[in-house]
């Protein structure tokens, strides 16, 4: 669900992931997201301590980010592995 407000006007929350992050968590991370976007507060993911993810995962933080909830700190390894993917999707 959606907010109806402009999400450059809402307040954010940020969700910190570290360690591995992969397709069996996500359905816990969406429920975070949801329940911020139910208080109107954008749901910003910190991924500044994530270590390992999987191509699932990789896809979801493409479909998601600046969509569903922005990206912060995300280390260089993870934005290449998204450049790829995206690259790959796309062709």
């Amino acid at each position: 669900m959606r907010s109806p407000v402009p999400r450059s006007s809402l307040p954010s929350i940020v969700v910190r992931v570290s360690g591995k992050l992969f397709g069996d968590h996500l359905a816990y991370l969406e429920q975070l997201i949801e329940s911020a976007e139910e208080c109107q507060l954008w749901p910003v993911l910190d991924l500044s301590q994530l270590a390992e993810l999987d191509h699932e995962t990789v896809v979801f933080l493409i479909n998601g980010e600046n969509r569903d909830f922005g990206l912060v700190d995300c280390p260089t390894v993870v934005r290449e592995r998204m450049e790829q993917v995206r690259d790959r999707l796309a062709a």
